[in-house]
């Protein structure tokens, strides 16, 4: 006798269980030895274990079907176009309750409204089509893990795996440009990036390079279990320009300082865009190449590939943000009383009217609307409303870091430059 009925079984485990039903039965039709003798059978026993399945040989009865379970299911989704939480779990399976109820897992949970496409979520569903848990590494290092609990609410964790950190150090001479010579001292893009945005107030990377201009860069490395993740920050680095050297030491704020304390980040930057080459520079008088006629040139062009980020030079409100026949799309920003800055032949803007905006943001792209004959930036500075070259013009002196921090940052900035130069020192030995 089945002591519970089928209905609720799965098909494979109701095909074992007629089986194993038809195997005794046959047994006790044709006895070959005593039925005894199949009574501790070790294979039958053991099968019957793995199913939670109790085997009584005596009265021919299946008991305790308590136990039989199916193993919950991993799913791995990847994150599409337009993806959020309802929509990956719907496709999964899952009820809207369900999203609601890990949406409101913990403060946690709510890095699961800024997942990107690419991202991947992984997925544990119970035989019954309930979550279990789920998965998001939301970096490297870092993954939100979210259970459900024996009374069915859900909790938020982030498990993070230890990070061994290790300092590189490469340098490079510059010969045609510092990108080449960026990406033969094998530094990535995002590392000439940077370098160059930390000396880009004082060194003029458009113009102003010489051959033999050199750069000495220490930089952290980041590693799992011995195999590496990822770069990390750049710590000091140091740029020689004409025979001038600047160095910089990166501190805890994460901004960068000279030795003696004072930032590198001056008020505005000499340069808004990543550009190849400056195809016109501030004139008074200038041959306009679509005009056809002589006029001022009261800005620097900034030749750039079209749709290249055009950045805030300083801290500001936008004070114009549109578009007219001359200027194409173009961008003013008013950075206190005394300086405003002009962008002008944008493919597109990227802030509004009104808006405040921090010194590296992006603010357009890079096009050649209204009247330009090719993809460039236009870069306008003003001070007190007169016109000024955006190159030459002086900017105000930089802040020095706090007085509380002063002598930490001393300590810091000692022993960076101590391993700055003895990298230094150990490289022109290997030469």
């Amino acid at each position: 006798m089945i002591k519970k009925t089928f209905k609720n079984i799965p098909k494979p485990h109701r095909w074992f269980i007629s089986g194993v039903a038809g195997f005794l039965f046959v047994l006790f039709l044709f006895p070959s030895e005593p039925v005894s003798a199949y009574k501790n059978s070790a294979s039958t026993l053991e099968v019957g274990k793995r199913y939670g399945l109790e085997v009584n040989f005596d009265n021919f009865t299946i008991e305790n079907f308590s136990g039989l379970e199916e193993i919950n299911k991993t799913k791995s989704v990847v994150v599409k176009k337009g993806d959020n939480l309802a929509m990956i779990f719907k496709r999964s399976g899952l009820s809207p309750q369900q999203t609601y109820h890990v949406s409101k897992a913990g403060e946690l949970a709510k890095k699961l409204l800024k997942i990107m496409p690419g991202d991947v979520l992984e997925l544990q569903i119970d035989p019954q089509g309930q979550l279990v848990s789920l998965q998001y590494p939301y970096s490297s290092t870092d993954t939100l893990v979210i259970t459900k609990s024996e009374n069915n609410t859900f909790s938020s964790k982030i498990e993070t795996i230890e990070v061994d950190t290790r300092l590189n150090y490469t340098q490079g001479d510059v010969t045609n440009s510092f990108w080449n010579a960026g990406l033969k001292a094998n530094l990535t893009d995002n590392q000439i990036m940077q370098v160059a945005g930390i000396f880009g107030w004082d060194v003029d990377f458009a113009l102003g390079l010489r051959a033999g201009d050199s750069f000495y860069v220490m930089f952290e490395e980041h590693y799992i279990n011995g195999e590496f993740i990822e770069n990390g920050d750049i710590v000091a680095a140091q740029f020689v320009n004409r025979g001038e050297a600047y160095t910089a030491i990166r501190y805890d704020d994460g901004n960068f300082y000279t030795p003696d304390g004072r930032s590198m980040r001056k008020s505005f930057l000499r340069a808004p865009v990543n550009f190849r080459y400056i195809s016109s520079s501030f004139k008074k008088k200038r041959f306009h190449p679509v005009q056809k006629r002589w006029k001022a040139h009261r800005g620097v062009d900034y030749a750039a590939d079209r749709g290249t980020p055009v950045i805030a030079a300083g801290d500001g409100k936008v004070i114009k943000s549109g578009y007219d026949k001359y200027n194409g799309n173009h961008v003013f920003i008013q950075h206190g009383e005394k300086y405003v800055t002009k962008y002008l032949h944008f493919t597109k803007r990227k802030v509004k009217k009104g808006q405040t905006v921090k010194q590296g943001q992006v603010i357009g792209t890079v096009g050649s609307t209204g009247l330009a004959s090719g993809p460039h930036l236009h870069y306008e500075f003003l001070v007190n409303g007169v016109h000024r070259n955006p190159r030459t013009v002086d900017l105000p002196k930089a802040q020095a870091i706090a007085k509380k921090e002063k002598d930490k940052f001393t300590n810091i900035a000692a022993n960076r430059l101590q391993q700055l130069n003895n990298n230094k020192r150990i490289m022109l030995a290997m030469n």
